[in-house]
Formats: structure tokens, sequence, C-alpha cells
């Protein structure tokens, strides 16, 4: 894993060395932009319009637009000069409860390893978070970007989630067409209520996956192959969905659906030879 910020956790007196690193990676399938002609990459450079030529990394500057085509200029010594204390310090303000923050709140999650002689501070943060069943609220900088942090136990490392700050989450009085006062149905309510129940089950990621991304790697392999590409039109609905308008209807048939167990697994295609790093690094 690729070191992404270096520093400490400090609450109270304590100070804990550590290093951090991304938790998750992006398995999205990137395409590049080619010319048509020749095949070959677009390249996207950096020009001025008003000098009308290219224009070089040393001669780019930093400015924020106060005005409609006017800006005042930042100097990187001068953003270097207001970096927070939270820049090289991940500083525990608070300790809370999980169940306390909505999930809203949450962007990215980094893993956090002890550095050099921290080891023994690192292992007293962590049984303390477990064992009292509390998070660290804390303030981070990372790449010029501040952030509330919650840090929390997984397994046996510390994870830190970055968090929006409150002000960055819009209302939800901004979301048109919300009704003011909730009126549902008992009876239908009643039965929604039972068909969560019937749908209810322990969370097991592993069991969900991306299926777009897997036809999609699909797809390349056989182009990659040189094999043909037979175009099937994915149906309007899932299969077993009808259009229907009545609410308890509907609801009905979805318990009888939930009830009836699923077919048997179909069994796995055969692996193309395409490599797996062909897979994790399609751009």
């Amino acid at each position: 894993m690729h070191t992404v910020w270096k520093g400490a956790i400090s609450f109270g007196l304590v100070h804990v060395p550590v290093k951090m690193f991304t938790a998750t990676e992006d398995k999205d399938i990137h395409f590049r932009s080619l010319h048509k002609d020749c095949g070959m990459p677009i390249s996207y450079a950096k020009t001025c319009r008003h000098c009308d030529k290219e224009i070089n990394p040393d001669e780019i500057v930093k400015g924020f637009e106060y005005e409609k085509g006017k800006y005042v200029i930042v100097k990187e010594e001068e953003l270097e000069q207001i970096k927070p204390e939270s820049a090289k310090t991940i500083h525990i303000l608070d300790f809370v409860d999980l169940t306390e923050i909505d999930p809203i709140y949450f962007q990215k999650a980094y893993y956090l390893s002890p550095d050099m002689a921290g080891s023994g501070a690192y292992q007293l943060l962590l049984e303390a978070i477990r064992q009292t069943g509390k998070i660290g609220i804390a303030k981070i900088s990372i790449r010029s970007k501040s952030s509330l942090a919650a840090i929390r136990v997984v397994g046996n490392c510390l994870c830190l989630e970055t968090m929006f700050f409150p002000d960055e989450i819009r209302s939800i009085s901004q979301v048109p067409n919300l009704p003011e006062q909730t009126a549902v149905n008992e009876k239908e309510l009643t039965m929604a209520a039972m068909l969560v129940e019937q749908l209810s089950e322990t969370f097991q990621p592993d069991k969900y996956t991306d299926d777009y991304r897997k036809a999609l790697l699909d797809l390349i392999e056989q182009k990659i192959a040189g094999e043909s590409v037979d175009i099937v039109s994915a149906p309007a609905t899932p299969e077993g969905r009808s259009n229907v308008i009545d609410l308890m209807a509907a609801l009905q048939a979805s318990l009888e659906a939930a009830k009836t167990p699923p077919p048997p697994a179909a069994a796995p295609k055969r692996k193309r030879s395409a490599s797996k790093k062909n897979k994790d690094n399609v751009s």
C-alpha cells in the first residue's frame, strides 16, 4: 500500500505516530479518448484563451474568482503559512457513539498503522476505543483539504473516515416535493413492514457485486481475444416484475415472491485467457 499521509494522532497528552493508507480502491473501468482515424490517445493541453498559446506549469498560479471575471491571486507560500495544525496531527476533539452520526457525513475510509516507536500508544488507543464502544471525532488536513474525521476500530486496525463539515451538508428543505405529513394506509403499512422483515438478513458484503463492471470486463476480454460480440439488450424491468399500480397487489405479490426460494446458482463460466491485470487496470 502507498502511504498517503504521515503524522500522528493526539488525544489528551498522548501522541500516536501513524501512517495512513487508502482503505478503498476505484474499480471503475476507465476509457481513454482516442483519435478515431489513427487510434492514438488525445492529449489535453493547458492553453490561455487571451494569449492564444499553450501554458507551461511554471506559468500557472492559483486564483479565486470573487466576482465574474475578477480573481484574487493566492501564492503557494501564503497557503503554507495558514495551514492548520491538523496538517500533521489528527487531533481527537471528542469521543462519541457511532449511532449518533448520520451516514450522510461520511466520505472516504483510510487505514492507520503505527509508525516507528508508536506501537504501544497505538495499541492503547485501539483497545480503549474497542472496549468503550466509542469513536473519536477529529480534525485532519489531507492534500490541502481540511476535514472532520471519525476514528474507529476495524479488526486490529484503526480506521479513519473523513467526514463532511455540517455546513457542507445540504438541507433537506431544498429537496422538492417532500410530503409535509406522513399519511399511509395502515393495511399497506403492515404489509410493507412484513415485506421488510421477510427480506431482512445479516449483512454479508461479499454477496453484492458490480454486475455492470463484470459485463463490461467480459465485453472487453471478448474484443481483446478477437471474438464476435453478441449485443443483447438489457430487460426494461427486473425479471418477475410487472407494472402493478395497486399498492396492495404489489405488496402481496412481493411477499409471495419473497417466500419463493431462489433458483440454484448457475455453473461458473469458463475463465477467459485475458489476465487479471487486464481486468483491474483497463484504462
